[in-house]
């Protein structure tokens, strides 16, 4: 089995989560500046086998995509041309930074590292993919 990687995919930031190869836990990896997003994915790609890619789809509170989603989109098409063999899917990214502030909290965290936007990406990345792992064992 291959792990799962999933993307909260921002202008300047992107946060990575992956799983373990069984597909059980899910686990902050990093944060990269997103011009670096690619060349990071195809190093990562090359070391380990990922088996499916999530990407955090941008909606609003009216179910309509975010102005983010036409950043997103090239970035999916050109992985897609890349990897052709590796399904991309997206899952609802509402509230995941939320989330992730709570989780801080809930962590013990100090409001300074709070603060820390890239650390913020990294578990919005984390949630997303907790989010698609669950909902998959709950329709499987």
């Amino acid at each position: 089995m291959g792990r799962i990687l999933a993307i909260d995919y921002g202008r300047k930031r992107s946060g990575i989560a992956v799983t373990d190869t069984l597909q059980i836990i899910a686990n902050g990896l990093t944060t990269v500046q997103t011009s670096q997003l690619m060349a990071f994915l195809s190093e990562y790609i090359a070391k380990e086998p990922v088996e499916r890619v999530i990407i955090g789809l941008p909606k609003q509170m009216n179910n309509e995509y975010s102005e983010n989603m036409a950043n997103i989109q090239p970035f999916v098409n050109k992985f897609i041309k890349q990897y052709p063999d590796i399904p991309v899917e997206y899952v609802d990214e509402r509230f995941t930074s939320v989330l992730a502030h709570k989780a801080m909290i809930d962590g013990g965290l100090k409001k300074k590292e709070r603060q820390n936007k890239a650390l913020v990406d990294e578990i919005s990345a984390t949630i997303i993919l907790q989010s698609y792992m669950e909902n998959k064992r709950l329709f499987s």
